[in-house]
């Protein structure tokens, strides 16, 4: 049976119970209040993060992607160097065990500044890092180190020369911290210029294995000649664990034609198609677990 899952926010629970698993302070007020200060909205957003769970359980929610900045500026330290890392290690330890104990899916999909396959060498410092400390916290909640718990990134550009661009992710990707390469997926773009599921399939996944993301909606602007089936069922193929798939809708399907093409719409209509792949679906919607429970008993 294929799960609904969505992405970072539950809005149910901020607006009844002020629950909220990315507070995050500016550049200034980090400088200003240090380490102290980040460990302090770590546990709270951790404490959050597992009544986020624990609404998921009680809702038959079974996948979940984890806000990436529940811990804020943590590419700034070891997470070993929180004053309350003790507290924070326990937290996440229990929400591990409540995922497993449930059969809850957790995954992470870093921002689009991840760019393993930059030319610049400071901009891949920083990739690893961020990916190895998406890594650790996978390894905190006792995670399993494979694509189940997907740590899922971007290409994110061509760089001007693709065929170079795909070499050098996969030469960047063996730098990786075990606990991050063996969970990294890959998921195709929305734009013509950048890579399709085919091109992933051939420049990635063929060279170092890792599985690939089909985007419905990505997808949908470009496919270099393969259909929605095609796509997802070929996506499918490259994985050892149950399959993701990403849906979303576009606005302008909803009849908002002055938007943007790739905004995403509120709710979904679906109908949601997995191709027998029996993937598990993260529904990017901006209503969030709304989306997902209108879209499930209504189907």
């Amino acid at each position: 049976m294929n799960r609904y899952g969505y992405a970072d926010k539950n809005i149910g629970l901020q607006e009844e119970e002020g629950v909220r698993a990315n507070r995050g302070m500016q550049k200034k007020t980090f400088q200003e209040r240090g380490i102290e200060y980040a460990g302090e909205l770590a546990e709270e957003n951790c404490r959050d993060l597992e009544r986020i769970l624990e609404w998921n359980i009680e809702n038959g929610i079974g996948f979940y992607r984890i806000t990436s900045s529940f811990i804020p500026w943590h590419n700034r330290y070891e997470l070993g160097e929180l004053p309350n890392y003790e507290t924070i290690e326990e937290v996440l330890g229990r929400i591990g065990e409540r995922a497993e104990k449930h059969n809850i899916r957790l995954t992470f999909h870093p921002g689009h500044f991840v760019k393993l396959a930059s030319p610049t060498e400071s901009v891949v410092e920083k990739a690893v890092n961020e990916l190895d400390v998406h890594g650790k916290i996978l390894d905190l909640m006792g995670a399993e180190k494979n694509p189940y718990n997907s740590i899922n990134i971007h290409i994110g550009a061509h760089y001007s020369d693709k065929e170079a661009t795909g070499r050098r992710f996969c030469e960047n990707y063996r730098r990786l911290s075990e606990s991050a390469r063996k969970r990294l997926t890959v998921e195709n773009d929305d734009k013509e210029s950048l890579w399709s599921v085919s091109e992933l399939i051939d420049a990635v996944h063929e060279r170092i294995g890792i599985p690939v993301v089909y985007d419905r909606l990505h997808h949908r602007f470009f496919g270099r000649g393969m259909t929605h089936e095609e796509a997802a069922r070929a996506a499918a193929d490259t994985w050892d664990e149950r399959p993701i798939i990403h849906y979303s809708e576009s606005r302008q399907e909803h009849g908002e034609e002055e938007t943007r093409a790739q905004s995403h719409s509120d709710y979904v209509e679906g109908p949601i198609r997995t191709y027998g792949t029996g993937a598990d679906v993260m529904i990017e919607a901006k209503a969030k677990e709304k989306a997902v429970l209108r879209y499930r008993d209504s189907a």
